[in-house]
């Protein structure tokens, strides 16, 4: 069995060794984006995993823009608005309730994931991201306009982020047909 691809042993100091478990799903070093406004435990979530950014694209070199008028900035400004908001409403209409991607997801379309009671997290490790996808079933979308139905996640049973030591961490547990799971260990140091 190759180790790296299903299981992952997250190693977390404070505690006592008795307390080290194995969850039947995955356990990942992150938090959600806006813990303020985005919810942190959901129960029979339905999950897209992502391989884009939901943010306005950077050009890959210096890019130039060339403004005659002052109302030009904000032409500028309403595009990349626009853009965010066309994303978000292809994301939101397959209902989601955690959206997860490997990318950069923008201040703007956290408040569009939010107004609609969507979790989210960025900037995952690939491999986390594969291991989410083998526990709850869901499917790694690398464009927009692929999504479908068939891509979300319905395997998992509870999604939580909880605070262990002085990190937090998102648990997608309980899952039904789990293909993935995770190692917790705790004990006084890392080493031990």
């Amino acid at each position: 069995m190759d180790i790296q691809k299903y299981i992952k042993v997250e190693k977390v100091p404070g505690g006592q060794l008795e307390d080290s478990v194995v969850r039947k799903g995955v356990t990942i070093n992150k938090d959600v984006i806006a813990p303020g406004k985005m919810r942190r435990k959901i129960f029979n979530q339905r999950i897209i995993l992502l391989d884009w950014p939901l943010e306005f694209k950077k050009g890959e070199n210096q890019t130039n823009a060339e403004l005659l008028k002052e109302e030009d900035w904000g032409v500028l400004l309403q595009l990349e608005e626009e853009y965010i908001e066309r994303l978000c409403v292809q994301i939101l209409k397959f209902k989601p309730d955690v959206v997860i991607t490997e990318k950069g997801l923008s201040d703007l379309a956290c408040h569009y994931f939010s107004k609609a009671g969507v979790s989210g997290m960025r900037r995952l490790r690939k491999t986390d991201k594969n291991r989410i996808a083998k526990a709850c079933g869901a499917v790694i979308v690398n464009r927009p306009d692929e999504l479908q139905q068939s891509d979300v996640g319905t395997g998992a049973g509870i999604f939580e982020v909880k605070k262990i030591g002085d990190e937090f961490f998102a648990f997608i547990v309980d899952c039904k047909e789990p293909k993935a799971c995770t190692v917790l260990l705790r004990g006084p140091s890392k080493d031990l």
